[in-house]
């Protein structure tokens, strides 16, 4: 039955990332695929915010919101 294990290679050993239950002295074969490491959620999650942010030419926006999104007097 086939398993899935990560592993990284030092250059001379394959390393599994997690305890694999396999016999000793067995003989296997790998299949080398490349995988990307999986970016954290919160990478993603700002990644998407900062696609979504736009340049508005209001150069004081953080200090001014409130007059900008509704329409207070500014301080």
């Amino acid at each position: 039955m086939p398993k899935t294990v990560y592993a990284i290679f030092d250059g001379y050993n394959f390393i599994p990332e997690t305890p694999v239950d396999l016999e000793s002295n067995q003989r296997y074969l790998i299949q080398i695929l490349t995988e990307k490491p999986p970016e954290k959620p919160e990478q993603n999650v700002l990644r998407r915010i900062l696609g979504r942010a736009k340049d508005l030419g209001v150069s004081d926006l953080a200090d001014q919101h409130d007059h900008y999104l509704y329409g207070t007097e500014k301080k």
